[in-house]
């Protein structure tokens, strides 16, 4: 394969957001059928190909990294993301289906989304590669884009360097940012004790898959976080809700459940007692092989703050594991998976280090008392992922 030489002159911005209109409705699939001679030149000068025939993979790397620089909490970030199929199940996506995706992140319709938000998003978009060329990652860039459907558990997104580090310098593999975050990222083995592991992921939880127990944060009134917070719980009662072929939201399975439970236990406007864990239904998850989300009231309101304390994550844990088990048979096949996030860790105000240090301590009770649960904490950086594995 020949280099193609660095371009003179950066590609005018014009011409960016001219190509990257032109690609929204065919997708990602469809750079290898139309010469992108601005988005290609980035890609070269970032690292991301060498020329023509690379070009596809380092573009989609490009728009990745793009993506990433928009911000992993940011709207712009989100829907761009969804826009353009950049996340790990969404690459051959329909465009109706990605505009609806990317629609449901501001709360409108997808009629409302392509005449205002969407010209912004691609806009933006064009702005971040821009940012990419002045300042491109540090270190190899290169990338291969993803030629299949993601592996199981939310591993996906395109290959990347391989990160060593952490729970014995096992090898992890990561990549470049995807839907205005670091990819799904896998890394097997971090140990509880010395005969059992969890897996923890770098992902947004919702975009995990084939886990069948997710667990949420909550208050101690189980009112779930507003869907536009970037928050686990609100995260999850977006992902949940059921949606009309406009994209607007019929059915908020989880705080309608939830509601149904408080009103079933005289507890309507009342608090639980931290570390209370309520089942609900997974609602759309469930087309992501999720079934249940347990709800983990841990967080209690302190005026404009909340506090947790680190002995209401080790009752939440242990309540998980006493519903899952009295659930499992249920099921065929029986429940088997469940997946933690740094309870407490977010508005909470406890560090990520105490909360996985005090999820560390509950979990191995429990695999002390039962080893046949696979389990998962997800989080949202490497640096995060990194300190688990070496508590």
């Amino acid at each position: 394969m020949s280099q193609e030489p660095m371009p003179s002159t950066p590609p005018a911005y014009d011409q960016l957001l001219d190509e990257l209109k032109n690609i929204r409705r065919p997708g990602l699939a469809g750079l290898r059928g139309t010469d992108r001679p601005a988005l290609r030149a980035v890609a070269v000068a970032g690292g991301f190909c060498d020329g023509p025939d690379d070009a596809p993979a380092g573009i989609e790397a490009l728009l990745k990294e793009a993506v990433r620089r928009l911000g992993e909490k940011d709207l712009l970030g989100r829907a761009a993301a969804h826009t353009f199929g950049l996340l790990p199940d969404r690459r051959g996506a329909p465009a109706a289906d990605r505009r609806k995706m990317a629609a449901g992140v501001y709360g409108v319709t997808p009629e409302r989304f392509r005449r205002h938000q969407e010209p912004q998003v691609i806009q933006q978009l064009a702005e971040a590669v821009l940012t990419v060329l002045r300042e491109p990652p540090p270190g190899p860039a290169r990338q291969t884009a993803p030629s299949g459907p993601p592996p199981p558990d939310g591993v996906g997104g395109a290959a990347g360097q391989g990160v060593r580090g952490g729970a014995g310098g096992r090898d992890r593999q990561g990549g470049a940012g995807q839907g205005g975050q670091e990819p799904p990222l896998r890394v097997d083995s971090v140990p509880v004790d010395a005969r059992s592991t969890v897996t923890v992921h770098v992902s947004p939880i919702e975009l995990l898959r084939d886990i069948e127990v997710l667990v949420s944060s909550e208050n101690v009134y189980l009112e779930m976080s507003k869907t536009f917070r970037p928050t686990v719980s609100g995260a999850l009662r977006l992902a949940a809700a059921v949606r009309d072929p406009a994209g607007e939201i019929v059915d908020d399975v989880l705080t309608r459940e939830l509601a149904a439970w408080l009103r079933a236990h005289g507890r309507p406007g009342l608090p639980v007692r931290p570390g209370t864990v309520v089942p609900t239904s997974s609602g759309a998850l469930a087309a992501r092989g999720v079934r249940r989300i347990y709800h983990a009231a841990v967080a209690t309101p302190q005026g404009d703050t909340y506090e947790v304390r680190p002995e209401s994550i080790a009752r939440a844990v242990s309540a998980c594991f006493a519903l899952a088990r009295t659930e499992r048979d249920r099921y065929r096949p029986e429940l088997s998976s469940i997946c933690f996030p740094l309870l407490g860790a977010g508005r909470g105000g406890l560090s990520p280090a105490v909360s996985a240090t005090w999820l560390r301590w509950a979990i191995r009770d429990e695999l002390a008392r039962d080893a046949r649960w696979r389990v998962h904490l997800v989080v949202r950086s490497r640096e995060i992922a990194e300190a688990v594995g070496a508590l």
